[in-house]
């Protein structure tokens, strides 16, 4: 997901059930803001869905609420700098009297635990990222505490202390069959692991989220048709890394099994994979990807860099040349095919060499959709050790060159697209301009890709969630416009 601004907190939306009605019913109201990966949308959900089974009424505004949990990103600096500036505006509020209670939950409260405390002694618990199903019992100590005083003692360690820190169980893929979406009804994320067992150099990821740990390929197709009776047309195959599925419950990499199973949950209209990492990719996973009905032909595979010694330096277990083979190979068997990375610009050691070659490859490969980053020092990462530390505006000016060379592949692709007919998920009503809406071909992912601008006709009324052939008519850079040529289904 894109990183929300702060001054605009991105608090979810209450459900349909939680009207005035059902909230001065409840054992206490609460808001929520979610920061960070589409992973972490997920453990949200998970503790919405049990906050809301236990009697909790979630409001849109954080004003006079019982408690605001904060579900934290802690992945790089910009994000943790968004995680701290939403903690404190709603630490000021609770000094204000306008809300009682402050949770911190997620990455930044397991990465910076102590730190947290010690700077900000007024929030009312640490929830770690494995400690999402403490949640209510979180809440129940909150809210029964008398005036919204601290609340006391920790059943995890023992012992009394200020606050309630709830640290993570020992790394396990929890279910995710119990959660309170909070996306629109017409697409959800799907987890299929947690953690990670890679150690690239520059990534505290498995600091913060422990080893890779699997879930059970029963368990994720239940989850996959409970999640298409509800509703849901598109899913978004989601982990940490998503292609090492099934190595630690079987042995063996089991993705390709697993697609399979989803591919016939009925419902479904769109399964969209993200998250792969270059290895394990094998031709039978390629292959299964490009005989299905369901699964459309995009796939996110973050590269990070081009130059070997960079890749080396990274620890990325890859280089170009095996990669540039992958990548033939992906193209030569899926039809279609959309690729989405990403890459880091000044990593330490990047010389002037090392980012033309990323630059030639990138117009080589002609990648529909790319991010660029600049490198985020993380103290706690192999790479903060690594000599040859690159400038920040060496980094920036790289990352925009970089940007330059992508926006022309981009805006190109685009403008060719003009004329033809595609297939659109109509996401919400663009409220400014009565009449047009927000879609998304299969070649845009939610939240980090483009829109098309889709004008309503009389002759076809548009609604969220529907499936509709369009005509794209114009292309405005990164986003299209488009008419329908059928009727939505």
């Amino acid at each position: 997901m894109q990183l929300p601004i702060v001054s605009d907190l991105p608090t979810l939306a209450p459900s349909a059930e939680s009207g005035s009605s059902a909230e001065s019913a409840a054992r206490g109201r609460y808001a929520v803001i979610s920061l960070g990966c589409p992973k972490n949308l997920v453990d949200t959900e998970q503790m919405l869905g049990r906050l809301q089974h236990d009697g909790y009424a979630l409001t849109a505004d954080p004003e006079g609420a019982d408690f605001v949990v904060i579900n934290t990103c802690g992945f790089i600096d910009a994000a943790r700098a968004e995680s701290f500036g939403a903690i404190d505006e709603m630490l000021q509020m609770k000094r204000e009297g306008r809300i009682r209670g402050v949770i911190v939950s997620g990455c930044l409260a397991e990465r910076q635990r102590d730190a947290l405390l010690e700077e900000r002694p007024e929030i009312d618990a640490l929830i770690g990222v494995f400690g999402r199903d403490e949640i209510v019992a979180v809440a129940d100590r909150l809210v029964g505490s008398p005036h919204g005083a601290a609340v006391h003692g920790s059943e995890v360690d023992g012992i009394e202390e200020q606050r309630t820190i709830f640290r993570p169980a020992p790394v396990r893929a929890l279910p995710d069959n119990f959660r309170l979406a909070a996306t629109p009804q017409h697409f959800a994320y799907l987890k299929i692991s947690e953690g990670c067992d890679r150690l690239c150099t520059f990534c505290a990821i498995p600091k913060m989220r422990g080893k890779h740990a699997s879930k059970p390929l029963e368990q994720v197709v239940a989850e996959a048709r409970q999640l298409a009776a509800s509703g849901v047309r598109e899913i978004v195959v989601v982990a940490q890394d998503t292609t090492y599925y099934g190595i630690d419950l079987y042995g063996r990499p089991r993705l390709a099994e697993l697609l399979r199973e989803l591919d016939a949950v009925e419902g479904l209209d769109w399964i969209r994979l993200m998250y792969f990492y270059p290895m394990y990719i094998d031709d039978h996973l390629i292959d299964t990807i490009a005989g299905a009905e369901r699964i459309v032909p995009y796939i996110d595979i973050p590269l990070q860099h081009a130059s070997d010694a960079m890749l080396k330096r990274m620890s990325r277990r890859v280089n170009r040349a095996d990669t540039e083979r992958l990548l033939d190979q992906m193209r030569a068997k899926i039809d279609n095919l959309i690729l989405r990375t990403t890459f880091i610009t000044g990593f330490p050691g990047e010389t002037d060499a090392d980012f033309a070659e990323l630059v030639d490859f990138v117009n080589r490969q002609q990648f529909e959709r790319l991010g660029v980053f600049t490198y985020s020092f993380e103290p706690d990462t192999p790479a903060a050790r690594l000599p040859n530390h690159v400038d920040e505006a060496v980094k920036e000016e790289r990352r925009e060159a970089l940007m330059h060379v992508q926006q022309k592949i981009a805006f190109d692709r685009n403008a060719s697209l003009v004329g033809q007919t595609l297939d659109f998920i109509i996401d919400a009503p663009l409220e400014e301009q009565p009449g047009v809406w927000l879609g998304r071909s299969f070649a845009d992912a939610p939240d980090v890709d483009g829109v098309s601008f889709i004008s309503e006709t009389g002759e076809h009324a548009l609604a969220a969630g529907q499936m509709v052939g369009c005509e794209v008519v114009a292309s405005q850079g990164y986003d299209l416009v488009a008419v329908p040529v059928a009727e939505p289904r």
